[in-house]
């Protein structure tokens, strides 16, 4: 793969993952837009795994949390952290199980333009709404089973691009009643073994192909991504502390207007 189309789709993932825009709609805009061929599934989730470690450094104190919790689940000691690690478990296991019946739908039909056009603009409607409407009550300490397993089931909709797998579950989570600070914590900390799950199964595939130039622009790849992510945790974490969503929103609306007038026109 030419090294221009490798920092351009890296420099993408690794600033729309985390942000509530969808990065798998973007990671399938860039080819159709540019005439590129598809980079296919491997490179998007080499990308992926970039943005993985990047969370993982910026949340080391959280992911501590989860270790120890994840001792004191194996000894059944009920704890702040343990509860946090189940709850976490919890939450992944829809998205897990759906994604596993559903793949070969996902990886198919979920990628047209028009789609991603009416779940960019749809969803970013329902962000706002969350954003405008919900409380902000609640911090990631008042995280229930109900609430954890509510962002679980939201976080399915996300495999459909466009819906935004951060976005979603930042919805979910302002509908429930959390900070946005908490909403975007707990999102990113969810992020973590999707992402994590993901990253191994193309890993194997990477072995399995032998490609070594595959491979090298696979860890290229994932090596930009994760500068550009730990950037745009950082800057999204920042703003969130005293503004709302309204900027993301308005970015969705443009780009899902944008894309539904080309479709149709």
């Amino acid at each position: 793969m030419p090294l221009i189309e490798i920092v351009v789709l890296a420099l993408v993932q690794g600033i729309t993952e985390f942000l509530p825009i969808s990065s798998s709609a973007h990671l399938i805009l860039v080819p159709r837009l540019t005439d590129w061929p598809d980079q296919g599934l491997l490179v998007d989730v080499a990308v992926h795994v970039g943005t993985l470690g990047a969370v993982l450094l910026y949340f080391w104190r959280d992911v501590l949390r989860l270790v120890v919790g994840a001792g004191h689940l194996a000894t059944l000691r009920r704890t702040p952290d343990s509860r946090l690690t189940l709850y976490l478990v919890l939450a992944t296991v829809p998205v897990v199980v759906v994604g596993f019946l559903a793949q070969d739908v996902v990886a198919g039909r979920f990628r047209s333009m028009a789609l991603i056009g009416w779940t960019t603009l749809g969803f970013g409607l329902v962000l706002l709404l969350a954003d405008r409407l919900g409380m902000r009550i609640r911090r990631l300490e008042h995280l229930t089973l109900g609430s954890a397993l509510t962002i679980g089931l939201a976080q399915v909709l996300a495999l459909v691009p466009g819906v935004s797998r951060s976005g979603i579950t930042m919805t979910a989570a302002r509908a429930l009643g959390f900070e946005r600070t908490a909403a975007a914590r707990f999102s990113m900390l969810l992020s973590m073994p999707t992402i994590a799950g993901a990253g191994v199964l193309a890993g194997l595939e990477l072995a399995e192909r032998g490609d070594l130039a595959l491979q090298r622009d696979a860890v290229l790849a994932a090596a930009l991504a994760f500068v550009a992510a730990l950037a745009a945790i950082a800057a999204l974490m920042r703003w969130v502390e005293r503004h709302s969503f309204t900027p993301f929103v308005a970015y969705r609306v443009a780009l899902g207007a944008a894309l539904l007038g080309w479709v149709y026109a």
